[in-house]
């Protein structure tokens, strides 16, 4: 890797993604996409190929989509991230999952009464644009200015008709998207950005799920969060891997347009890997996992380190019930994964809709927390379901006030 590059990667000044040029076809994720459709997200045409010294393609002939080029997007230079202390906590009383790890994630956090919000919601997968906009309201007149950031301790609700929980709580709901869920949906401002104030700068009160399959799993999800902060990049450790996977689903894959060079990244203790397969197997020291399928397998041979994200471009991996055959999110928690996201109503094949693969790493090795990565690579987040611990930042440095003297 050039100097340069990581010159980019270290003190980059300008956040340029490809996303903006890439977005897919607007056609469902669960369809099949032709070629042509994948050559025209990335912006290549018979034009573009003679301008590059490509030789001319007859009219009528068949032209496969070439490769794309990999390359290192810049990122600005983030200082900072959210704390605890930054944080406020939502507890859904009627349900018994929430209310238990709602207490865990208090005490493992160290969060305060005076920021936890008792709420009363009924416990099913969505709620209404009515029920939900008294829940909003108790919230923003509980919390006011005081946090930049909500943990919900709960599986369901998981979305506001066709808007996710975190989507709606955080940009506000969007009735129109539900007459078209595969259209554009609202753009957040705080994509890409160096803000570590979200709400002071954006008015955005970032959100994440604490979801699981059972309290258990999620005790154990807060577990691996909290073991996580200032665990990685440190000098002399062993880098941990990032898996860029491109499946044999061409339309579930096409984050691949997005992703940068394989290599490893020693000023972070980070190996790119570019992987063409289904489904890994018996992977080992895991901290990124982006993939696009229904259904993932051999997640029970991944080794996860404590703070790894993951997920699967599909439909409905935010829905967080059976009534669809497509893996969610909550499959990625079990198998150790920290954090994840999913869409919980048809996104279509818009990749704005997705984790941007390079924003997700560069900003989480910045020392940014789960819950502030995951939020600044997704530019249309609004049918989004963020889900994981949020304040895991394993590389975040220990202040230099609570090192011991």
């Amino acid at each position: 890797m050039s100097i340069s590059v990581l010159r980019a990667l270290c003190l980059g000044l300008l956040w340029l993604t490809a996303q903006t040029h890439a977005a897919g076809p607007s056609t469902p994720v669960a369809s099949a996409a032709s070629p042509a459709d994948h050559h025209r997200a990335a912006g290549g045409d018979a034009a573009s190929a003679v301008a590059n010294g490509a030789s001319p393609v007859a009219p009528g002939a068949s032209m496969p989509a070439p490769p794309p080029v990999r390359r290192w997007a810049r990122a600005p230079r983030v200082h900072g991230h959210l704390t605890a202390q930054d944080l406020g906590l939502i507890v859904n009383e009627d349900d018994p999952y929430s209310v238990e790890i709602g207490a865990y994630y208090a005490k493992a956090r160290k969060i305060p009464p005076s920021r936890i919000l008792k709420v009363r919601l009924p416990v099913q997968p969505t709620l209404s644009p009515g029920e939900f906009e008294s829940f909003a309201r108790q919230v923003d007149e509980f919390f006011g200015k005081r946090v930049q950031g909500l943990a919900l301790s709960w599986r369901q609700p998981f979305g506001v008709n066709c808007n996710s929980i975190t989507g709606a709580l955080t940009l506000g709901y969007d009735h129109r998207l539900c007459s078209n869920t595969c259209g554009s949906s609202r753009a957040s401002s705080y994509f890409g950005g160096i803000s570590t104030r979200p709400f002071d700068d954006h008015n955005m009160r970032l959100s994440m799920l604490l979801a699981a399959r059972d309290v258990a799993t999620a005790k154990a999800l807060i577990d691996r969060g909290v073991r996580s902060d200032h665990t990685l990049g440190l000098r002399g450790a062993l880098p941990v891997k990032v898996h860029y996977v491109s499946t044999s689903d061409r339309i579930r894959s096409q984050r691949r347009l997005l992703f940068p060079p394989a290599g490893l990244i020693p000023q972070f203790g980070v190996e790119i890997r570019l992987d063409e397969t289904d489904a890994l197997h018996n992977a080992d020291r895991v901290l990124v996992y982006l993939t696009g399928r229904t259904q993932v397998e051999h997640l029970d041979t991944i080794d996860f380190v404590p703070g790894a994200l993951a997920d699967h471009l599909t439909s409905f991996g935010g829905a967080l019930d059976t009534t669809h055959d497509q893996m969610t999110v909550l499959s990625w928690i079990d198998a150790g994964a920290t954090a994840s996201y999913g869409t919980t109503s048809e996104p279509c094949a818009h990749l704005q809709k997705f984790p941007d693969p390079q924003a997700l790493l560069l900003f989480y090795v910045q020392g940014a927390t789960a819950l502030e990565a995951y939020w600044k690579s997704v530019r249309w987040p609004q049918q989004g379901l963020f889900v994981g611990e949020p304040l895991a930042a394993p590389f975040s440095r220990i202040p230099a006030s609570a090192k011991p003297r």
